[in-house]
Parts: C-alpha cells; sequence; structure tokens
C-alpha cells in the first residue's frame, strides 16, 4: 500500500474546504517528510508541531494535520493554500487510525500490556509462551522488537506512523502473534489506537512519570485508557488483583462488558498464585486456574517473576491458546535481559545482580523479591535520572535503605542537570530511612559497582538497580557506553584476579 497515492479520504479524513489530496506518506517529523506526505502537526509538551508546517511545506507536504490551535500558529503559512488542511479535534487520534489505514495488516494476535512495573517482563514472557508453542511471535518495547523478526525502536510505545509501520512489516515477515508494552505517555497520545487487541493486561501503579502527569491519578488514568479506548469491548482484560489499582481497571472493564481473567493472590483470581518455594537458582510454584491445581518450577530470580509470568500466561490465554499447553510451557522460560539478570558471581559465592528498577515500588519489590534466594547480606546500588521526575528521587533511596542490608548511591543517567544534586535526593532519602552507616555515595558507577562487588561475603548479594538492560549513560547530552552486567563481570574479575 505504501508504494501507491492514497486518498484523504480513504485514510478516513476529511480536508477543510473538501480538498481531497493524494498522499504518498505520513510524517511526524518535519525532517522526514517527503513529496507528497501527510503531515501531521501535534500538539506537544513543549511546544506545538505546527511551528513546523511551513518546513513541512517546503518538502513537498501536500496536506496537514492539526487542530485549531494548530491551524492558527501556522495560518500564514496555510494561507497560501499549497496544501490539503485537515482540522481535528483529537489529532493523535485521527493520526493513529490513518496510520493503522496507511500501514496495512497486522500480525492477527495481538496483546499489550501497562503498568508501571514489569510491562517488559510480561510481554518477553508472553512471547517466549507462543514461541515454544510453535507461533511466529514477537514483543515490542522497551528492548526493541525482540523474537521471529527484529528491530530497534526508540522509544518504548513508538508514536503511531512509526508503530503501524513496524506492526505491518512484522505481519510481512510472518509474524502472527505479538505482544506490546504500553506506556502512559503512549496511552495519553494516542499512539496504540487502531491496534488490534485481543487481550490487555494491567500489572501494577507505582509513582513514576510525575514530570510528565499532572498526579499519581492522572498517570493512572492514562495506563487506564488501554480498557477505555483501546481495548474492544469483546476483548480480554487481565488485571492483577493484588495492587489497590486493580479494582478499578475490574470496574472499568467489567461495564464495558470485558471478559476478565483477574490475576494474583486474591481470592476472586481465576489465575491464582498459591504458594512459592525459593532456592538459590529459581523458585517452584503452586498455582490454581479457575480453581484446578498446577506446580510448576520457574528458574528465574524474584517472587515478582511469578506475577509476571502468570500474567503472561493469562494474555496469552485469553488471546486464544489452551491452558494446559501454556502451563507445559512455563519451566522453559527464560530472564529479561537486565531484569533480574544474574550477571556474575564470586569465587566465594556472593552473587551480582542487575535490575531495571527505577521507581521506589520497582526498587522495594526488588529487593524483597531478592532476599530470599540470599543467605547472607543484600547490597544496593542505587541512583535516580535527570530531567525525570524529582519527587520520586528520596523515595528511591528510602526503598533501597529500608530493604537492603547497605546502600551505595550513584549516578545513573544524569542527563542535563548537576549529578551531585540527584545524588543528594536520593542520599537524603536513604539516610533518613537507613540512618549514616549503612548508606555511602559514590559519584562515579563504576567505581560504585566495584566497591559494591568487593564488599560481597560469602552468601551475600549485590544488586544494581536502575539502568538494567541499557548500554549507554546520558551525560550532559552524550551518550557514553556504559553496561551495568559487564561492568559487574569486569569487577569480579578485577577482584579475584582475573582480568
Amino acid at each position: 500500500m505504501n508504494a501507491k497515492r492514497v486518498s484523504l479520504a480513504e485514510l478516513g479524513l476529511t480536508a477543510q474546504g473538501g480538498r481531497d489530496a493524494r498522499i504518498t506518506g505520513l510524517s511526524v517529523d518535519s525532517r522526514d517528510v517527503r513529496e507528497g506526505h501527510l503531515f501531521a502537526a501535534l500538539p506537544g509538551v513543549q511546544a506545538h508541531g505546527a511551528s513546523y508546517i511551513e518546513a513541512a511545506l517546503e518538502r513537498g507536504a501536500v496536506a496537514i494535520l492539526t487542530d485549531a490551535e494548530g491551524a492558527r500558529i501556522a495560518a500564514q503559512a496555510l494561507e497560501r493554500g499549497e496544501a490539503a488542511l485537515v482540522l481535528a479535534e483529537a489529532p493523535r487520534e485521527a493520526l493513529a487510525h490513518a496510520a493503522a489505514l496507511w500501514s496495512g495488516p497486522q500480525p492477527a494476535t495481538m496483546v499489550a500490556v501497562t503498568g508501571t512495573n514489569g510491562k517488559t517482563s510480561v510481554a518477553t514472557f508472553a512471547r517466549q509462551i507462543w514461541e515454544h508453542l510453535g507461533r511466529m511471535a514477537v514483543n515490542l518495547g522497551t528492548t526493541g522488537v525482540e523474537g521471529a523478526w527484529t528491530h530497534p525502536l526508540a522509544h518504548t510505545t513508538p508514536e503511531p506512523v512509526t508503530l503501524h509501520r513496524v506492526l505491518a512489516e512484522a505481519a510481512r515477515a510472518g509474524v502472527t502473534h505479538a505482544a506490546m508494552e504500553a506506556s502512559s505517555h503512549g496511552l495519553d497520545q494516542h499512539r496504540l489506537d487502531g491496534v488490534w487487541l485481543s487481550a490487555a493486561g494491567f500489572t501494577n501503579l507505582t509513582q513514576d512519570h510525575l514530570d510528565y502527569h499532572d498526579s499519581l491519578d492522572a498517570y493512572f488514568a492514562a495506563k487506564a485508557q488501554l480498557f477505555g479506548r483501546v481495548l474492544p469491548e469483546e476483548g480480554v482484560a487481565v488485571v492483577n488483583l493484588d495492587d489497590p489499582r486493580g479494582a478499578e481497571v475490574l470496574a472499568m472493564a467489567e461495564a464495558r462488558g470485558q471478559e476478565v481473567i483477574g490475576v494474583g493472590r486474591a481470592e476472586g483470581a481465576r489465575l491464582r498464585l498459591e504458594a512459592q518455594r525459593f532456592d538459590s537458582t529459581g523458585q517452584e510454584l503452586r498455582f490454581s486456574w479457575q480453581g484446578h491445581p498446577q506446580m510448576t518450577r520457574l528458574d528465574l530470580v524474584g517472587g515478582f517473576q511469578a506475577e509476571n509470568v502468570l500474567m503472561a500466561a493469562g494474555l496469552v490465554i485469553a488471546a486464544g491458546e489452551d491452558p494446559a499447553d501454556v502451563f507445559a510451557t512455563l519451566p522453559e522460560l527464560r530472564g529479561v535481559r537486565g531484569r533480574m539478570q544474574l550477571a556474575a558471581q564470586r569465587q566465594n559465592g556472593a552473587a551480582v545482580f542487575v535490575d531495571y528498577a527505577h521507581t521506589p515500588g520497582a526498587i522495594e519489590t526488588a529487593l524483597k523479591a531478592l532476599r530470599p534466594h540470599v543467605m547472607g547480606r543484600i547490597v544496593a546500588v542505587v541512583g535516580a535520572g535527570g530531567d525525570r521526575d524529582r519527587g520520586k528521587r528520596p523515595l528511591m533511596g528510602a526503598a533501597a535503605a529500608a530493604h537492603a542490608d547497605a546502600v551505595i548511591v550513584t549516578d545513573d543517567n544524569p542527563r542535563s542537570e548537576e549529578p551531585s544534586a540527584i545524588r543528594a535526593a536520593v542520599l537524603q532519602g536513604a539516610r533518613e530511612a537507613g540512618g549514616t552507616e549503612a548508606v555511602t555515595e559514590v559519584g562515579d558507577r563504576a567505581e560504585a559497582i566495584l566497591r559494591g562487588v568487593d564488599a560481597l561475603g560469602p552468601g551475600d548479594a549485590l544488586l544494581v538497580c536502575g539502568k538494567g538492560h541499557e548500554t549507554g549513560q546520558v551525560v550532559a547530552g552524550a551518550v557514553l557506553p556504559f553496561d551495568d552486567a559487564e561492568q559487574a563481570s569486569v569487577a569480579v574479575a578485577a577482584l579475584e584476579g582475573r582480568a
């Protein structure tokens, strides 16, 4: 379809004045505009995209999609009549549906998962289950597109032109099943509109992204749009009933007539976690499906991984697979890079784990989940990102100090902020929660990891929080090569004479 000229009407768009331009592509960045493109000038957090309409016209745009504010901003450029003007009250939503029509078929079976923590693991586990069942499957999100077809992604939930292009390319490559992460930004900005979902999952809600959302309630409202708007009424909602917000998602889904699969320890959960037994390399689970007990083994460290696995199983069942076949695959699941990843081990048996935990709730969850697997002390390396929610920084420090035996506060991705100021906020929370004796500050992240490894005795564990799978550290606009797991291995090798 992309090789053809398509009319605005075919994309469900109506131009002001009735001009039905024929277009050759869609762009949301004026630098990507080519001859014949429709340029979407969208309202943004920092500025309105209408500021770039003139540049888009110079590059050959034949149609402009925007709102009334955008038309007012670019009135002079639009008065020349060089392009068809499409006005929409919700231009982001209009763009998403137009992008879906433009790009063409998606994988036949798609699910999405939202929540503060666990999205990447849930999507990856869903993809792995499908793979073990013989399906051509992928997961899309923070780690890009992985599975039967791979592709890099710049954002957890890309803007709709990119998202629908990637989905169409995956479908053309033979992918039939896809699990995607749904971020609060992506939902709030209608990026997932036009994606045909069989099921959607809700994991949990803790503080994050309050630099974008006005409040925790606004953050939740954005997440809830997955069930209130994107998932069709005939879709299945898979909801963590243990989370305090789970009841609200349940009520929303039931009000729309969606079938619900409750997951968790709650009495009403159809997929219920009943018991866990931990060892140094994983855990055994007893769970039930609609009252029928099951047992399985997971080679995954962290009690929360059982919740992620059951959420993934629920989504796959909701999308049409036989429950017994799904449960048979669970012992084969492998962890996600940067999610409670065993990165290195000392000769004395002490282990080093890397986790993407970058919110207060995620740090608390990760440390509490690691505790049953560790016979000795837990040391935590923690930092906070710059240019993001400042309110969570002392809370992150407090969470680390409350649940680890020792805390090393270091830099994460300072971005444009002064690193020492970020560390000070984290340190304040940590020292107020855990005292000064067990909390130290080491600005250089590599040195912090080295010191953490050096502090490990037999049976101890180090948890490096925050960056997980990332392979770069963002400092003052530059991306410096940095991999937590690699640094952990280097530290162990250096301390034990294996370098």
